[in-house]
């Protein structure tokens, strides 16, 4: 199939994309990144927008640069580029090592994070990897620029706190501290398909006792969870097997999973407590930075 008819703009700054925006804000409006996702939408009818502002052309949305406590991503930077960047891979390891689990060779080249975070598909590893990490989202409209924490930014399945005028300008991933320790698990139909359910972990420990944690669930519900529940039973403490069952049950005590015609409710459950039990054991195991 063939999109429906809809009026292009391709900005060459933000500043101009930001006016377009402010001008049609009201009208059903899209912005293009990668348009892995949204373009099949637009081919198969089940997003029509009015207008496009097609993103490609504007350079300032693209790079990764390193400030003083964390790495600034641009959101038109795509994915295999995130991937492959020597400052993500000294101080973003679970940044990294999620990357082995998000789609194909193909996708990788061609989305952005932007726009995998704007989209907000709530089986997505990245929003789920930024939820743990804490990550700040620099949103810009051509009247203001606000800083949202990923923890308050996905709404539901597709639906963010971007408004209508806005963009997201840039993500603010804070960088990994000595002690701080990483895991992320996950299992999907098929390697490089959306998670049945993922687990992103980042453990602080020293001497041997947890003094932080930053762990997030994917996969099974509208959002990214952010597992409060566990990182209150983790912090304080020595991790250990109980511990970490401990934990695992606390967190789970708080989700209602839903169940498909191809995966239970049951095994959801139980596959959740087997990944995080895994990546709380594997990220205690792991040297530290």
């Amino acid at each position: 199939m063939k999109p429906a008819a809809f009026e292009l703009f391709q900005p060459e700054t933000v500043d101009d994309a930001l006016k377009v925006l402010a001008e049609y804000q009201d009208a059903d409006i899209k912005l293009l990144a990668g348009g892995q996702s949204l373009i099949p939408m637009m081919n198969f009818r089940v997003a029509q927008p009015e207008f496009l502002v097609d993103l490609g052309r504007i350079t300032e949305l693209r790079g990764v640069e390193e400030k003083d406590e964390f790495i600034s991503i641009r959101p038109m930077t795509r994915h295999a580029d995130v991937k492959a960047h020597p400052l993500v891979a000294r101080h973003l390891p679970l940044v990294r090592e999620a990357y082995e689990h998000v789609a194909h060779a193909t996708i990788r080249n061609r989305g952005t994070l932007g726009g995998n975070l704007a989209h907000a598909d709530p089986a997505s590893e990245m929003p789920c990897v930024m939820v743990a990490l804490d990550a700040k989202f620099v949103l810009r409209s051509k009247t203001a620029t606000r800083s949202l924490p990923a923890r308050e930014f996905f709404f539901g399945p597709f639906t963010t706190a971007i408004e209508p005028d806005e963009l997201l300008a840039e993500i603010q991933v804070p960088k990994a501290q000595a002690g701080d320790r990483f895991a992320f698990e996950e299992v999907s139909l098929r390697k490089g398909d959306f998670a049945i359910s993922s687990v992103a972990a980042c453990i602080g420990l020293e001497g041997g006792v947890c003094h932080s944690a930053g762990i997030a669930i994917g996969g099974v519900a509208g959002t990214p969870i952010h597992a409060e529940a566990a990182e209150a039973a983790l912090v304080g403490g020595v991790l250990a097997p109980e511990s970490i069952a401990q934990a695992a049950a606390a967190i789970l005590a708080t989700i209602e999973f839903d169940g498909t015609a191809t995966i239970s409710a049951e095994y959801r459950h139980d596959l959740t407590r087997t990944l995080f039990v895994r990546a709380i054991t594997r990220a205690s195991l792991v040297g530290g930075r």
